[in-house]
């Protein structure tokens, strides 16, 4: 079928715009129409839990609760140890990685085993979201097509990025959240061309599931207002307590996945169970808890049938925190339980998202924050429920990093601009303050944990690759801040500088002077003699560090149109290390350029360490080791122990069996694992060869 659609493709040689045109709006369709087959297998599977089962075993009672989402993890974990392991957690890791590393190509079975697995996970109780899968799904439909016509590289990797807008937009019915949520977390690079193709696809889809499961939102919002600017401070301070809720998600779920994942007894197609008998045993016993506080049962149980709060992707109860007051005992309960029951599901390698749980608990937060502003701040606290709203939008973007997705989503949901400013603040700050407390997002510290950098494979700035310090002057013509004014002149005519650094007696750095500030001193009558480059120079200054990047220093230097900046310690701003000047940037792109063709190579390498089980290791030749001035070949190494690529000053070469290493050499390599530090070793002085 790939040799005749090509074939066909060829003959009509349609232009390119027609082209991603007409297959965007075919990626957005069948994203659409996967879309409709997952949520009716959800709504099928569970009634097959809710009502089949506990009607079938009438003496179960309650215990249905416990034993449906453990019957779940039994079905769905074959599925995905056997058929597609791709379908484990919640799916958005691996369309990055597909991005990063594989071009966008995905296996076609991937969407097979995504809509099985997790329609079964969802449809029995597992506290997940459908958003994440559905993006996956998407995105691998987009692949397949792109794969099926044989396009290039580039255009894979677009129709994933549609599969992905048309996934978001056809589950919450919000195309433009959809688009912002491709370009924010999936594909940050996309130009003006490739956006509209996502944009269309989005729409497509949203059409299609508006077509079959309504026009409805994914929730019912009430219109909400900004009444005062007193408002905006108590939604800031929301949005700094959402970013504790969004970072401790990140932690509880990746400890529970290390927990599972270090239990080597247990198959990885039974631990899907024994996460769902986790997840019933807490939607079992939070009720009891719940009404030991005084909480009504009818309210403690949950909605529906009885179905507990945290179970599925929790869509009716963050219906309920929209709609108005909540018990804030079962607020309080939900932010944890949510957070658990989530963790349970996904951590043992169950499938679906992260993206309702992350809303679900940002409800909950914003209800229970919005009560206890209003007991603190009468008249001037915003609603409960509209504190709700904000907190949705703010903890999933601390948690997925994804601030302008959060704020569309919330928006495209309530349709109210009363709404706007509100939510960017909350929002604003949740991802701010989350950024600092943890340096990476719920979808990316996966990718990281797996030795796979998000820049790997993307078509960044090469001088964001380089550091200061790789390119700065280490000799800064400097001159002592009691020199009179005639010196500083006859220092500029000696060196032909055009700036000197300014010290103290110790010193320590304490200024920058230039002939241009010697020449507003001299046109304002200062005496050359009498007067100190103290009286003229710049006080205040701009600085870099040896370890940041020249994208970070050269975009600091534009802002002030500066020509040079001194380089400073980290710990001491005071101590001089170098200078950076206009006239670095050359060298310093062409250190870029090096380093991108290494990039470009470790990100092959990486690709096949995953697929092999090996990890890329990076060592320097130290003088003394035992592999300096020896051929690769004379090296007693392992047989699964790969020596790739030299290094040696900006020369980089493949290696061979009669190469030389010699001091000073850098060298990648593949190595198992558990090998790692053993070859490391051995590129010491004094190391023993890898065994």
């Amino acid at each position: 079928m790939s040799r005749w659609l090509s074939a066909q493709l060829d003959r009509r040689r349609p232009s390119e715009r027609n082209l991603l045109l007409i297959t965007a709006i075919l990626v957005g369709a069948l994203t659409g129409g996967a879309a409709i087959l997952f949520v009716r297998c959800i709504e099928a599977i569970s009634r097959l839990g809710t009502d089949v089962l506990p009607g079938a075993l009438p003496d179960l009672g309650r215990g249905w609760v416990i034993i449906v989402p453990a019957l779940g993890g039994l079905a769905a974990g074959p599925i995905i140890s056997r058929f597609a392991r791709e379908a484990k957690g919640h799916g958005v890791p691996e369309v990055m990685q597909a991005l990063a590393l594989e071009g966008g190509r995905i296996r076609p079975r991937v969407a097979v085993a995504k809509i099985a697995a997790s329609s079964i996970c969802l449809g029995s109780g597992g506290s997940a979201g459908r958003e994440g899968p559905i993006v996956q799904v998407g995105a691998t439909l987009g692949s397949t097509v792109a794969q099926l016509l044989r396009l290039s590289r580039a255009r894979v990797k677009n129709l994933v990025a549609c599969g992905a807008a048309a996934g978001v937009a056809a589950t919450f019915n919000a195309p433009i959240a959809g688009v912002a949520f491709a370009i924010e977390v999936l594909a940050g690079e996309l130009g003006v061309g490739i956006l509209s193709n996502v944009v269309i696809s989005a729409v497509t889809a949203s059409v299609v599931s508006r077509a079959f499961l309504g026009e409805h939102s994914a929730f019912e919002v009430p219109s909400h207002q900004l009444h005062s600017a007193g408002e905006m401070g108590i939604y800031i301070l929301l949005g700094l307590g959402a970013a504790l809720v969004g970072v401790a998600f990140i932690w509880v779920l990746y400890f529970a996945e290390d927990r599972f994942d270090a239990w080597k007894r247990c198959p990885l197609s039974l631990r899907p169970a024994v996460g769902g008998l986790l997840l019933g045993l807490l939607g079992y016993s939070y009720p009891l808890l719940l009404e030991g506080w005084g909480v009504a049962e009818s309210v403690a149980l949950g909605v529906g049938e009885g179905v507990p709060h945290v179970f599925g992707s929790g869509f009716e109860a963050i219906g309920l925190a929209l709609a108005g007051p909540v018990p804030w005992k079962l607020l309080l309960v939900l932010v944890l339980a949510k957070m658990l029951a989530t963790s349970f599901t996904l951590g043992s390698g169950n499938s679906g998202g992260v993206f309702a749980p992350s809303l679900f608990m940002g409800a909950m937060f914003g209800g229970l924050f919005g009560q206890l502003a209003e007991q603190l701040a009468p008249g001037i606290a915003p609603e409960p429920a509209a504190c709700a709203l904000a907190g949705m939008a703010a903890v999933f973007s601390a948690a997925a990093r994804a601030p302008l997705t959060a704020i569309l989503i919330a928006f495209e949901m309530s349709g109210s601009y009363g709404v706007i400013l509100p939510l960017m603040a909350s929002t604003i700050a949740a991802t701010l303050l989350a950024g600092r407390l943890h340096p990476e997002s719920i979808y990316s510290l996966k990718l990281t944990r797996r030795g796979v950098r998000l820049r790997l494979g993307r078509d960044t700035d090469v001088l964001d690759h380089v550091l200061v310090g790789e390119v700065m002057r280490p000799d800064p013509l400097t001159i002592e801040r009691t020199t009179p004014l005639d010196e500083v002149e006859a220092a500029f005519l000696r060196s032909h500088r055009h700036g000197m650094m300014v010290v103290d007696e110790r010193g320590a750095l304490c200024g920058i002077v230039t002939i241009t500030d010697l020449e507003r001193a001299r046109a304002g009558g200062a005496d050359g003699s009498g007067t100190t480059v103290e009286a003229v120079m710049v006080r205040s200054l701009l600085t870099a560090t040896p370890e940041e990047s020249m994208g970070e220093a050269l975009e600091r230097m534009a802002v002030r149109d500066v020509g040079r900046m001194p380089v400073v310690d980290a710990r001491d701003p005071t101590r001089l290390l170098g200078i950076l000047r206009r006239s670095d940037v050359l060298r310093a792109y062409r250190v870029g350029r090096l380093e991108r063709v290494g990039e470009a190579e470790r990100t092959e390498q990486t690709r096949i360490g995953l697929l092999t089980g090996h990890g890329l290791v990076e060592a320097e030749v130290r003088p003394g080791s035992p592999v300096a001035g020896c051929r690769v070949r004379e090296l007693n190494l392992p047989d699964d122990v790969l020596l790739t690529t030299r290094l040696r000053g900006e020369t980089r070469k493949l290696l061979h069996g009669e190469d030389t290493l010699e001091p000073g050499d850098r060298v990648l390599a593949l190595v198992p694992t558990p090998q790692s530090e053993a070859l490391r070793a051995l590129f010491r002085p004094g190391g023993e060869e890898a065994s």
